[in-house]
C-alpha cells in the first residue's frame, strides 16, 4: 500500500469523497508533522480541511519528545508544572495548525479549517470544571477556527451548551449511543439558544458531533464471536455501520435532508433564520481494528453529504490507494441498519449496555493516555534539573 506521502500523488478517492459532500480531516497532529511540512501538503495536495487531537494522540507525540526539546528546555528554566507545561505544548500544536489551516477555515466561510483540542479528560464528569477549561483552552488557543472537544458524558451535556451558549465553537465527543446523540443535539439547540438570548452572532459558532464507529464492532463482534452460532457470525461487521448510519438518520430528523427529504425540527428552523449552522455528525475512530475487514470500510460505507470523517494517516492513506467512493452509502441503508441492530439484540448482546461500556472505557483509555503524557512530561522536566511535581 502507499504511504502517505505517495498516496497524496494521486487522491482521486479523496476528491470523489469531498465531492459526496465529506469533509476530511486527519486524526493526528505533532510537531514533526507541522514543522516537517506534512500537515500543509496534506492541506494542499490530499483534500484535508481539518484536524482532530485527542489525549492518546499527544501522549504518541510529546511522549515520544521528538520536536518538543527546546520548548521542554524553556519550560523546566521556567520552573512551570507539569500540567501547564502539557498545556502550553499541547495549545502551541494547535495554534500552529490553526493558522495552516486559516486559508480553508476563510474559503470555507468557517464550516472546516477547524483544529480541535480536546478538555482535561479527568474533567469528564465535572460540568463547572469542563465549562471553565474550556474557556481556558479557546483563550490559550487564540484563534478562530478552534474547536474545543467535549466529552458526551452525562456531566458533559451541560458544559456543551454553556460553552455554545459562549460562542465557543465545540466537536463534541465520545458519542457511542443513538440516545446519547439526540441529547447532544438538544444541548446544542439549547446553546444556540442561550448564545442568541446573549446577542451573539450565530453565523460565528460552529460544532460537529463526533460519533465512533470501530470501537462498537470491536465490542459487539467479540460478543457475537463468543455466541458462535451461524447468525451471529454473519452479523459481524455490521453493527457499527447500522449505528452509524441511523445517527444520520436521527441527523435528518433534527437538522433536515441536505437532499430536500423531511422538514426540519421547528426549533432548529428558528435558529437557521438566524445564521445557526447545523452541527454535522463528524465519523470517528474509523481506523478498522480487525485485519479481516477492508481497511477503507468505515470511509466507504460512511458517505453522506454534510458530514466529516476525520481519519488517521494510515486511513487517509489507504482511502487514496484504494477506496472505493461509490456515492451516498448512508440513507438508502436505514432499514438494514435498523435490521442489524435488532438482530443483535434477538441473540442477547444488549446494544444499551455495549454503548454504557464503551462510553466508560473511552473515558477511562483518555484518562491514561493523559497521565502516561504527565508522566512523560513530568521525566522530561526533571532530567533537566527541574522538580516538576
Amino acid at each position: 500500500m502507499m504511504t502517505v506521502t505517495e498516496a497524496i500523488a494521486t487522491p482521486g478517492a479523496l476528491k470523489r469523497l469531498a465531492d459526496e459532500g465529506v469533509s476530511i480531516w486527519l486524526d493526528d497532529l505533532s510537531r514533526t508533522r507541522i514543522a516537517s511540512g506534512s500537515l500543509a501538503r496534506l492541506v494542499d495536495d490530499a483534500g484535508v480541511v481539518g484536524v482532530t487531537t485527542n489525549p492518546s494522540i499527544f501522549q504518541a507525540a510529546i511522549g515520544s519528545g521528538e520536536g518538543y526539546e527546546e520548548q521542554l528546555r524553556e519550560l523546566a528554566v521556567r520552573g512551570v508544572t507539569v500540567d501547564e507545561a502539557v498545556r502550553m505544548m499541547t495549545t502551541a500544536d494547535v495554534r500552529s495548525a490553526a493558522d495552516i489551516l486559516h486559508s480553508v477555515y476563510t474559503a470555507s466561510e468557517g464550516r472546516d479549517g477547524r483544529v480541535s483540542i480536546e478538555v482535561d479528560p479527568r474533567l469528564a464528569h465535572h460540568t463547572e470544571a469542563t465549562v471553565a477549561e474550556a474557556k481556558q483552552l479557546a483563550w490559550l488557543v487564540d484563534r478562530p477556527n478552534a474547536m474545543i472537544k467535549i466529552p458526551a458524558t452525562r456531566a458533559g451535556l451541560p458544559a456543551i451548551t454553556e460553552v455554545i451558549g459562549l460562542g465557543i465553537s465545540v466537536n463534541v465527543t465520545l458519542i457511542f449511543s443513538l440516545e446519547r446523540y439526540r441529547e447532544v443535539m438538544d444541548a446544542y439547540l439549547a446553546g444556540l439558544e442561550q448564545a442568541r438570548a446573549r446577542g451573539l452572532d450565530l453565523s460565528t459558532i460552529h460544532s460537529v458531533a463526533s460519533f465512533f464507529v470501530s470501537r462498537v464492532d470491536t465490542e459487539i463482534d467479540k460478543r457475537l464471536t463468543a455466541l458462535g452460532t451461524p447468525e451471529a457470525l454473519a452479523l459481524k461487521g455490521r453493527a457499527a455501520l447500522a449505528n452509524a448510519r441511523l445517527a444520520y438518520a436521527a441527523y435528518e430528523q433534527v437538522f433536515g435532508s441536505t437532499g430536500g427529504g423531511a422538514p426540519a425540527d421547528d426549533r432548529w428552523r428558528a435558529l437557521a433564520a438566524e445564521g445557526a449552522h447545523a452541527q454535522r455528525p463528524l465519523w470517528a475512530s474509523t481506523g478498522v481494528k480487525d485485519p479481516a475487514y477492508k481497511d477503507t470500510l468505515y470511509v466507504d460505507e460512511l458517505v453522506a453529504p454534510g458530514t466529516v470523517n476525520t481519519m488517521p494517516e494510515a486511513t487517509l492513506a489507504a482511502t487514496a490507494d484504494h477506496g472505493v467512493i461509490t456515492g451516498d452509502t448512508v440513507t438508502g441503508g436505514y432499514e438494514q441498519a435498523r435490521a442489524d441492530l435488532a438482530a443483535v439484540e434477538r441473540l442477547g448482546v444488549s446494544y444499551d449496555e455495549v454503548v454504557r461500556q464503551l462510553e466508560d472505557e473511552g473515558v477511562a483509555k483518555f484518562e491514561t493516555a493523559w497521565q502516561d503524557l504527565l508522566d512523560a512530561v513530568a521525566a522530561a522536566l526533571e532530567s533537566k534539573g527541574v522538580d516538576a511535581s
